[in-house]
């Protein structure tokens, strides 16, 4: 993983010396290698306290980032009444039952700004959450006059010995504390800087035209955002059967003989090449499918939400619109936003052509 030919050979002569395996000689002068001074005095930026970051040593002051930016409305405010916008659908979804998302944000967003004259290492992952949380968060430094230079980008979407990569939460302290010094860290150049400015503009403009250009964008630094945005799109509903994807594969996990929305969860989140959505926003979309006008799944659970042992079965109409003989919008409307894209009613504007694989309809 290192890329220190220098570090390597230290390695090496302490294998010789002491005996150790390649693995605990490199993770013994790791721990005792002095943090770079620029980085340990640096803001670090991470997607969840889930990981081991703190303790790494590397960091002496961390922010998290907590939200989940493709669900809800993100559109095109200032930067308070987003705060506000995202506070109020967090707390009508159920995810802040305590009320604490608006402080939070307000706090982050005090904390990111404070240090405008220093440096940023932001630590994140190849899935559509963190990319758009890493365009948030570059947007917001472009736009405080923070020089790409004084930022530095630490993103994975794999790494060594894990099959199935989920996050940086799986990651030990060791593996954290070389990241580092691995091509998955690249200081930031201007062009960065703004490929990311414009896809968080094209993320919460009003209609869905620039989200292709994103989607078609490579870059060495935000080299899985392209991917990301590839992602976004296929949330809009198809031309087919008016699903989304990830509704489409919840329909096929009923019909493929997942017998409750735990079991659906799993098959459906283990079709996606990244991390997509955690069991509750899954669990919020089941229940939506049974309440619609015409609904496509059944439940047996009473008046309770929708939980890991609800029992599930395919409605007829859920059958016919997986079968792409109904479509789901034209029969039950939509009210849903994506990013700053609000799609409503039977007749959407925006729908995803898999022929095409883009987004077709015009304003």
């Amino acid at each position: 993983m290192t890329k220190q030919p220098d570090f390597k050979r230290r390695v090496r002569a302490r294998m010789t010396k002491t005996g150790e395996s390649y693995a605990a000689a490199r993770g013994r002068l790791l721990a005792e290698r002095p943090a770079d001074d620029r980085m340990a005095t640096a803001l670090h930026v991470s997607n969840g306290d889930g990981t081991a970051l703190p303790e790494t040593g590397l960091a002496r002051r961390v922010l998290f980032w907590r939200d989940v930016l493709h669900d809800g409305p993100v559109p095109a405010v200032g930067a308070g009444e987003l705060r506000r916008v995202r506070a109020g659908f967090l707390a009508e979804a159920g995810a802040d039952e305590r009320g604490e998302a608006a402080a939070m944000f307000a706090e982050r967003d005090r904390v990111l700004e404070d240090n405008r004259d220093g440096e940023y290492v932001l630590w994140f992952e190849a899935d559509l959450y963190d990319q758009l949380q890493i365009i948030q968060i570059l947007a917001r430094l472009a736009d405080l006059g923070v020089p790409a230079r004084r930022i530095t980008l630490i993103c994975i979407g794999e790494h060594p010995g894990i099959a199935r990569f989920g996050g940086l939460g799986q990651l030990t302290v060791e593996q954290l504390r070389e990241l580092p010094a691995t091509r998955a860290c690249a200081r930031l150049t201007p062009d960065a800087l703004r490929l990311a400015t414009h896809a968080w503009g094209a993320f919460r403009a009003p209609t869905p035209d620039g989200l292709g250009a994103v989607a078609a964008s490579h870059s060495a630094e935000l080299r899985f955002l392209g991917e990301a945005f590839d992602r976004l799109s296929r949330e809009y509903p198809a031309t087919r059967d008016g699903l989304s994807l990830a509704e489409r594969r919840v329909l096929a996990a009923v019909a493929d003989g997942a017998p409750d929305a735990g079991t659906v969860f799993i098959r459906a989140a283990a079709r996606e090449t990244r991390p997509y959505l955690g069991d509750i926003w899954y669990f919020a979309m089941i229940d939506r499918m049974i309440r619609a006008p015409v609904p496509l799944l059944d439940a047996e659970r009473g008046d309770r939400r929708v939980g890991h042992a609800t029992r599930l079965r395919l409605t007829e109409t859920g059958a016919r619109v997986l079968a792409g003989e109904a479509d789901h919008v034209a029969l039950n409307g939509l009210d849903r936003w994506i990013g700053g894209v609000h799609l409503s009613g039977r007749h959407v504007r925006w729908r995803w052509d898999d022929g095409l694989e883009t987004i077709t309809g015009k304003a």
